[in-house]
This record gives C-alpha cells, sequence and structure tokens, in this order.
C-alpha cells in the first residue's frame, strides 16, 4: 500500500492511500504543528509490526472508516497518542515515563497495553524524528510518499 501525504496551506494536510485494485481514497488530516497523525500511525505500525489504523485499511478496510472496537488495533491508537504528546513536547519524555503514561492511557481506555519495551519507544521515537525531518522539508502543496 502506498501512502502519499500532501501538505496543504490551510488548516489539514492530506492523506492519500492506493491500494492494488482498489480506488485511491483521501483522509483530511488537520495540522497538528507536528507529522500528521497519521503519519505517526505509521511510524508506530510500520517500526512495531503493529495491526492499527493503516494496517487495518491495508488489509482492506476503507481509509475514511470509524474503527470499531479491536484489541490490539485499539491499543496502538493509545500508543499513537502518547508519542503525538510526546512529539509535541519537544519528544524528550524518558522511555520509562512514556511507558508509564502508556500504561495509564490504556488503562483509563479499557484496553490492554502492548508489551513494548524502551528499545520499541526509542526505535519508534526514532522513525518519527526521521519522518518530521522529511516532512519539514516539503513545500506547501509537496507530498511525501511511505510504502506499508
Amino acid at each position: 500500500m502506498r501512502l502519499v501525504f500532501t501538505k496543504g496551506p490551510g488548516k489539514s494536510d492530506r492523506l492519500q492511500v492506493f491500494r492494488p485494485g482498489r480506488p485511491a481514497e483521501t483522509v483530511d488530516c488537520p495540522k497538528q504543528r507536528i507529522i500528521p497523525h497519521d503519519m505517526v500511525h505509521y511510524a508506530v505500525e510500520h517500526t512495531l509490526t503493529l495491526r492499527g489504523f493503516l494496517n487495518r485499511v491495508k488489509a482492506g478496510e476503507p481509509a475514511g472508516f470509524r474503527m470499531g472496537a479491536d484489541t490490539q488495533s485499539d491499543s496502538v491508537e493509545r500508543l499513537v497518542e502518547v508519542f503525538q504528546g510526546d512529539a509535541w513536547s519537544g519528544g524528550t519524555t524518558p522511555p520509562a515515563r512514556m511507558l508509564e503514561l502508556y500504561a495509564v492511557t490504556c488503562e483509563a481506555r479499557a484496553c490492554p497495553a502492548l508489551s513494548i519495551g524502551e528499545a520499541d519507544v526509542e526505535a519508534v521515537r526514532s522513525a518519527i524524528a526521521s519522518l518530521d525531518a522529511r516532512w519539514s522539508a516539503v513545500a506547501v502543496g509537496g507530498a511525501l510518499e511511505l510504502d506499508l
């Protein structure tokens, strides 16, 4: 599956999803001062080989779907939220603290925390930093393509 993130001039960017044998689908991505939310999904799901929003789309669900309950993708969504929060605050939260925040977030949302460790946090954080550098270099109207 090919993901094309296009930097918009206004309040949102755009994600286009291309899958073999299916029409392209488009998702609006509200700007959030860091990489788009679905790009954070890419960093988490691709780096840790997890089934979240993007891998569900890759498996055939429509890109604009409203996610129904699914144990692993619910847990992935909580993890994405923790990484977003970390990125918004500069990306310097110690990995052990990130894991604590993740556990609290999962408990509050009644979903099981995935079994990940500090090395996983560092790997995702590195992926996010790389994507952020690439995204920052994209001009308004330009695009960043990723394969999943």
